[in-house]
């Protein structure tokens, strides 16, 4: 990711390979390029909110930009194993930084976590202070965390 200045899309750097945001718009992909990154994956479900572009458009932007584009949409009501290993995969997948998106950027970095304690073997307290770095307090799934883990971790 070449971004080491001012940060004009007011993205989150999670880590060296992921980035997470609120909501992003069709316009903003080239410069999500420009930037250096290679795969878009939106956690977003359509239709969350009115006047959020769909997921048609975006895949169609990104993909115009160069981009890989990657629909993951959740809610934590919805969050499943399947879901954070779709995730996983997709990180996996990438070829190099990936960014991602949702209403506010928490659910994206939420899966963020959930991959590297299940996958990478990360320590809660280690991908709940990177978050928080970040502004992302995620102490309230810390149980979540746990719970995945006990599920898909190595």
């Amino acid at each position: 990711m070449k971004a080491e200045g001012p940060n004009p899309m007011d993205f989150k750097k999670i880590d060296e390979n992921y980035a997470a945001k609120g909501q992003v718009f069709p316009q903003e992909m080239s410069e999500i390029a420009d930037l250096g990154f290679k795969t878009v994956i939106n956690n977003r479900p359509d239709g969350e909110e009115m006047g959020q572009p769909v997921g048609d458009d975006l895949k169609a932007a990104a993909e115009a930009a160069g981009l890989s584009y990657v629909s993951i949409p959740i809610s934590l009501p919805t969050l499943t194993p399947e879901l954070v290993a779709e995730h996983h995969a997709a990180m996996e997948a990438a070829g190099g930084p990936v960014f991602a998106f949702c209403r506010s950027g928490t659910r994206s970095t939420i899966l963020w976590a959930l991959t590297q304690v299940c996958f990478h073997g990360k320590s809660i307290a280690e991908v709940t202070s990177v978050a928080a770095r970040e502004g992302y307090d995620l102490s309230g799934v810390e149980p979540l965390l746990e719970g995945y883990r006990d599920v898909l971790g190595r």
